[in-house]
């Protein structure tokens, strides 16, 4: 079975030899739950800020955003989260926003529960939290011929890998790949946006964000893709677009007011948006350099000679400033301390001043660069100075806690989404019939849920 989509994000290979459950994943919204470990903010009643844990069902983040600055007659901007979540979930965390107590908690929008905390003076940010507790259900596990699983054999099969995950990988540890979601996981076009940036390419960044076609989109948007790409951006685009193609509107009618003024057109996306298109791209390097890694048989969890090595601070994040290069004098005792998890090999997020492996690791990451074309990518973003990048490194393992899986009933077919109405196709992996497996744990923040998933279920992104 080839995975187009896992081909261009660098998604490829798995930790252990083993077959995987299959099966589908957000069959059902309530099926994909996250609950996010959010770092304390200081409350204070003088605080010019509300602090709010929302709970949102089937809402992407950033479109929940543009709803709540509507409702409060406020700026996007005055709005601060710590992570984007799955649109199709229930998700909750915490969002600091600036506005006055009584008008948030006022605030009605439908599948959103808001309750107020309070004030604080503080403001939150990208990664400020400490992880996101899960809990997922796979349902219409099958075997890699496509017969259905029964319970018992998907949670053998299931208990099966977590034994070769730990043989391999060490207790409780998973590769770290960037999951899909980084990507677009039916339309990955946030790297090739990203691509333009980087080399000031306004036009086709617009264009390509516009009309880009994706396997598994809504009709409608489909169609207005194609539209795009084979005739361009008119006014008649205005009346055919659905109403939740929001970010592409504003560009369209930008382009509409100010015709060559693309540079303009890309800033219409949420700050937070543009700058993930830089980090998509780094992505797909980290991703492919970690599965070049293993293709040539080198050790994810234990280093090699070259290799570069941070230490894991007491959120599970990765302490960038203690990075060092591993040499033959400094290899036993860099190993000791990986296996307790003290540290951890990296890979690398490219950018104008990241240090790269030497030995065989740096050879690889070297080669990769050099294939996607970014071996000679300055990485400074001239038109907007912020997304320009100094690039950093990301371990090449995570690690999970709290890990549980045990089965549940299969749901009423009513209930459940249009994926699973449609049935399994050619190039998919689950069946109808098969076991649903419940799985709970704990990540910390930058990991992903689907990627610790990816190597129980080993089917094609499209069902995660």
């Amino acid at each position: 079975m080839v995975d187009a989509v896992a081909k261009v994000i660098g998604l490829l290979g798995y930790a252990t030899k083993t077959e995987g459950i299959g099966g589908l994943i957000k069959a059902r919204v309530t099926d994909f739950r996250v609950e996010e470990i959010a770092t304390p903010v200081h409350l204070d009643n003088r605080g010019r800020f509300t602090a709010a844990k929302v709970t949102l069902t089937n809402w992407e983040t950033n479109r929940f955003c543009n709803q709540l600055a509507a409702k409060l007659k406020i700026p996007r901007n005055r709005i601060f989260f710590a992570g984007t979540k799955d649109k199709r979930a229930v998700t909750s965390q915490l969002f600091v926003i600036d506005a006055p107590m009584n008008r948030v908690a006022a605030v009605e929008l439908p599948d959103v529960e808001i309750e107020v905390l309070g004030r604080t003076h503080q403001k939150i940010g990208f990664g400020n939290h400490r992880g996101n507790r899960f809990t997922i259900v796979v349902r219409g596990c099958c075997d890699s011929e496509g017969n259905p699983l029964s319970n018992e054999e998907a949670l053998a099969e299931v208990h099966r890998i977590q034994t070769e995950m730990e043989e391999s990988l060490g207790p409780n540890r998973f590769p770290n790949w960037i999951g899909p979601q980084r990507f677009g996981s039916g339309r990955p076009v946030t790297p090739v946006v990203g691509r333009h940036a980087v080399n000031g390419d306004w036009k086709e960044a617009v264009m390509a964000y516009l009309g880009m076609e994706g396997q598994s989109e809504e009709e409608e948007a489909q169609l207005v893709r194609k539209y795009i790409r084979e005739k361009g951006v008119d006014e008649s685009l205005l009346e055919k677009l659905p109403r939740w193609m929001g970010f592409e509107r504003r560009m369209i009618e930008h382009l509409l007011s100010h015709p060559e003024d693309y540079t303009g057109a890309f800033r219409k996306l949420p700050a937070n948006l543009q700058l993930m298109t830089v980090h998509a791209l780094q992505s797909i390097v980290f991703n492919k350099s970690l599965h070049r890694r293993l293709e040539a048989g080198l050790p994810l969890a234990t280093p090699v000679v070259g290799d570069i090595v941070g230490r894991i601070d007491e959120k599970g994040q990765l302490d960038v400033k203690s990075c060092v290069t591993v040499e033959p004098r400094t290899l036993n005792r860099i190993s000791r301390n990986c296996d307790i998890g003290r540290l951890t090999p990296t890979g690398p997020l490219p950018g104008s001043e990241i240090s790269t492996s030497s030995g065989d690791p740096g050879q690889h990451e070297q080669d990769i660069l050099k294939q996607e074309g970014l071996d000679n990518v300055t990485w400074h973003v001239e038109e907007i100075p912020r997304l320009s990048t100094k690039g950093t490194r990301r371990g090449l393992v995570s690690q999970f806690t709290e890990f549980t899986a045990d089965t549940v009933a299969r749901a009423d077919g009513s209930t459940m989404g249009k994926r699973w109405e449609e049935g399994p196709t050619e190039d998919t992996r689950w069946h109808p019939e098969g076991a649903c497996i419940r799985f709970r744990f704990t990540l910390s923040s930058g990991s992903y849920a689907t990627v610790l998933l990816r190597e129980f279920m080993q089917a094609p992104v499209s069902q995660m």
